[in-house]
């Protein structure tokens, strides 16, 4: 009975302590951290920036998936012998939508050297301030 009652409790601390959900009217514009997050990402994957520096504005899903990639990276990048460099980039239009309240989906397009990518970039306004859900570069 009582490990029931301490699991509940436990549940019940999460819901109340853990990450609250925030209404759009409560959160800044996202268009300056889809920017910024953008960046980052490329930065990141360049070798360029520790993906430590991101974790204030990603969940530990989008980290775990950015870390995969980054060592992926990494190993190509030393099999060509290519030293980590900032990348060359631009960003373009930022296209937002808002499939409900506190929820921004966004298309964020970079103009790099060779060719124009986009990434597409998922925000949930948590504890009054935004957190990308989803990041996934094309």
């Amino acid at each position: 009975m009582r490990k029931a009652q301490a699991v509940a409790v436990r549940e019940l601390d999460e819901d109340f302590f853990g990450m609250q959900p925030s209404r759009r009217a409560d959160l800044p514009d996202p268009e300056p951290l889809l920017g910024n997050l953008t960046r980052c990402v490329f930065e990141v994957l360049a070798g360029a920036r520790d993906l430590e520096q991101m974790m204030r504005w990603i969940t530990d899903d989008v980290y775990q998936k950015l870390l995969k990639r980054t060592v992926l990276a990494s190993r190509a990048r030393t099999v060509r012998k290519q030293p980590a460099s900032r990348p060359n980039i631009s960003i373009g239009r930022i296209i937002v939508t808002e499939p409900r309240d506190g929820v921004v989906e966004a298309v964020v397009l970079v103009n790099g050297p060779q060719r124009t990518r986009a990434v597409a970039i998922r925000l949930e306004g948590m504890d009054q301030r935004w957190r990308a859900t989803a990041i996934t570069v094309m």
